[in-house]
């Protein structure tokens, strides 16, 4: 159990800084020591408790911690945070909470050495998500890795062939797959009830402001260990003025919004349009727009993908619906078809809109609600269940369906980073054959117009126009992509080529 001295300093934590030495055998998890056969809860039985870690324990993992600890038959038995300070605030609550406190580490690779820890629930920044699941993997532990999986492309199938070469059972937390309601919605589209799909339009409108703009590198809190929080990254410093969430909003840890909450709508865009793997082609614009700050994502964006049957198209705004709404940032935010953050499915007959994580409802060409669904089951149940199962089939959003989604918006991003600023009059004239890309930067223009953004001092990004071969994953004739989709990394803390 974790104490504090008279200092309020965490006791009881693994603190230990490894040398470099130490972190290259602790990659070493991923050789021999990790390769041994699976022990723990490929043995389970139905009445066993199945004993669970949670990674990453400010916001989303703290919500996931709780609700994993109240499934019956789940116990959280141990904690792991880089930031001690978060940590033993979690631990406390916890223990206040459920009456007991779990196990604290500060360096995940020391949790992976407990054998009695069955599976893991990931909810650290990105650019940790696809090496702590491949770690987790190769010791022989379960996976619930949060959205997006991946922070690359190349991340993403690596985690996949992880997944299948140790027999372990990964959840994406992609919680959509979970509603019968869409499920159910999605299979009365491809019945053909509503006529031939058209095409696909996701939305995440969703607001955002500036994280502000810090005067040089920013002092690390003496309880992060600013080594690991980095990890595949490697040394760099901190260079916003919020350590925790605003990593989501710099390229090195995060995604920006696309990878954040449009990872959501994606995947229901992708399921509803029925398509299993990657487009053949990207085009992206936008950029981070309306503000100078430390961020670097784009906040303003529009996403075009081609499939064979029907293209998806996606925008993100964090803006305001205009100048004025700036006064009340969250309350006057865009919306297209009475949705601000979600999916539309177009067809022929009309469309099926997804509001939300459980729900869809049908319109036909006369704009009337037509039929409606709804309902889910808890997504982290599905999990468990598979845990106790050993069927992969048994998953809702198996990481296979989580990486095919996060890599769409890794795809988009690609496009965008690898552009240059261009005149929107010049870009209108190079979309006039693509009438619906020409249709996007139009509600792109009057939405930046409305919030009285000037495009002199940032100029809109036309990003590159990129091919994707589906098969292989990999960028067509584009080297410069290619890099993007696989990232670099640092000994200690490489995704390995070899899983």
């Amino acid at each position: 159990m974790a104490r504090r001295d008279e200092n309020g300093e965490v006791r009881g934590v693994s603190m230990v800084r490894p040398s470099r030495r130490q972190m290259m055998i602790g990659t070493g998890l991923a050789g021999a020591a990790m390769a041994a056969p699976a022990v723990g809860v490929g043995r389970l039985r139905q009445s066993d408790e199945i004993r669970a870690a949670i990674v990453g324990t400010n916001g989303r993992g703290n919500g996931l911690m709780n609700q994993a600890q109240g499934l019956k038959g789940v116990r959280i038995t141990a904690m792991c945070d880089v930031d001690t300070s978060v940590l033993g605030r979690r631990a406390a609550e916890f223990e206040q909470r459920h009456g007991y406190a779990p196990a604290q580490h500060q360096d995940y690779r020391e949790l992976l050495k407990d054998k009695n820890i069955d599976a893991v629930i990931i909810a650290t920044p990105n650019h940790l998500h696809a090496l702590y699941t491949i770690w987790a993997c190769q010791a022989g532990k379960d996976v619930y890795v949060e959205k997006p999986v991946s922070h690359n492309i190349w991340e993403g199938g690596q985690m996949v062939k992880a997944a299948r070469k140790y027999g372990r059972i990964v959840q994406s937390g992609t919680q959509s797959r979970s509603s019968h309601g869409i499920r159910d919605a999605i299979a009365w589209i491809h019945e053909g009830n509503i006529g031939e799909i058209t095409h696909g339009w996701g939305t995440c409108f969703k607001p955002r402001g500036s994280i502000g703009k810090a005067e040089g590198p920013q002092s690390v809190p003496e309880s992060v260990d600013w080594d690991i929080y980095m990890g595949p990254r490697g040394p760099r410093p901190l260079t916003r003025k919020r350590l925790h969430y605003d990593w989501h909003w710099q390229r090195d840890t995060g995604n920006g919004d696309l990878g954040n909450q449009g990872v959501h709508q994606m995947d229901i865009g992708r399921w509803a349009l029925g398509e299993d793997a990657l487009p053949t082609s990207v085009i992206s614009i936008g950029g981070r727009l309306g503000y100078d700050d430390d961020g670097d994502t784009p906040n303003t964006m529009f996403t075009m993908f081609e499939y064979a049957a029907a293209p998806m198209f996606f925008e993100v705004r964090g803006l305001p619906r205009d100048k004025e709404g700036q006064k009340q940032w969250g309350k006057s935010m865009d919306r297209r078809l009475g949705l601000g953050v979600g999916t539309v499915l177009h067809t022929e007959g009309g469309h099926v809109a997804f509001p939300n994580y459980s729900r869809a409802k049908a319109y036909g060409a006369d704009g009337r609600m037509i039929k409606e669904w709804n309902g889910a089951v808890d997504h982290m149940e599905n999990f468990f269940g598979a845990v106790r199962s050993r069927r992969m089939e048994d998953l809702n959003a198996d990481i296979q369906k989580g990486h095919i989604s996060s890599a769409l918006c890794h795809m988009g991003n690609d496009s965008l980073y690898l552009g240059a600023g261009a005149e929107p009059l010049a870009m209108e004239r190079g979309f006039a054959a693509t009438p619906t890309l020409s249709h996007g930067l139009d509600r792109m223009m009057a939405h930046l117009t409305a919030n009285e953004v000037d495009l002199g001092a940032t100029p809109i990004t036309l990003g590159a126009a990129l091919r994707l071969d589906p098969k292989t994953e990999s960028y067509i004739d584009n080297d410069a992509a290619n890099a993007r989709a696989r990232g670099t990394y640092v000994d200690g803390f490489a995704v390995p080529e070899e899983v």
